[in-house]
């Protein structure tokens, strides 16, 4: 290959690396103790109303997470009327979902946790990929346990870590497309959480998702056999799941 070629190849690579990152710095979304009531209080809320709907699983409460783009926990909340309303370990399952959802998704391509469910099976391109970043379990067993679920939850401003390749995380795109952040959910079948999900960052309006690899061309489940082969998830065999599955609102378009 001669000098000239090699220049050539070279510059195309830098040109394709150059539109590949995103030039716009990282926003801290939860920078202060205010934010983070903030972001508290509008995810219980959004949370519950959605929780209260039928989602096509068991209506059992549920647990929320929000990380911002460095992975830090932003918020923590439940539905129930006590901690112990919903499965304590769906705290850490959401917190792990939010960091999987965070930790994966581009500036131009978002990968919801229900994406990662076929490529890390055995023998997917994915496999293994859950050993690459452990919870932490310091942040994820921190008291006190009555704190969990609130405004002073022990997990705040922490990365708890964790990679989850099922239903119920998302990434958090803004109205002017921007990704900051992701939210998890869990408490009920996969598939309900990412229902639920779905619903609550649509609510939210931080659905504007450029790109991702459903058959949509965006981040949605798509059941095995229907989507976009590598990036399916099983049934989860509840009752109504594939019809609250199909209602699931498009996500939203910049400009419109």
């Amino acid at each position: 290959m001669n000098l000239k070629i090699k220049k050539t190849i070279l510059a195309s690579s830098l040109i394709l690396a150059v539109g590949l990152v995103s030039a716009e710095p990282v926003i801290d979304i939860c920078p202060d103790e205010g934010s983070k009531t903030s972001i508290h209080n509008a995810l219980e809320s959004l949370l519950k109303a959605v929780q209260a709907q039928d989602n096509g699983g068991f209506g059992f409460n549920m647990w929320g997470n929000v990380v911002n783009r460095d992975g830090k926990v932003c918020a923590v909340v439940f539905t129930g009327d006590d901690r112990g309303d919903q499965w304590p370990d769906s705290r850490n399952i959401a917190a792990a979902k939010a960091y999987t959802a965070n930790s994966l998704t581009l500036p131009g391509f978002s990968l919801s946790t229900a994406n990662l469910y076929q490529a890390a099976q055995p023998g997917g391109s994915l496999w293994h990929v859950s050993n690459a970043s452990p919870v932490d379990t310091a942040v994820a067993y921190m008291g006190p346990a009555e704190n969990f679920g609130t405004p002073a939850d022990p997990m705040l401003g922490k990365v708890h870590g964790g990679l989850i390749q099922f239903g119920g995380g998302l990434g958090l795109y803004d109205a002017t497309g921007k990704l900051i952040g992701a939210l998890g959910v869990s408490g009920s079948s996969s598939c309900e959480d990412h229902v639920i999900a779905w619903k609550v960052r649509h609510q939210a309006k931080l659905d504007y998702v450029p790109a991702g690899p459903s058959k949509d061309g965006d981040d949605n489940l798509t059941f095995i056999g229907g989507g976009s082969p590598g990036w399916e998830h099983p049934e989860c065999g509840v009752e109504g799941e594939l019809a609250a599955q199909a209602g699931l609102p498009p996500v939203s378009k910049l400009g419109e």
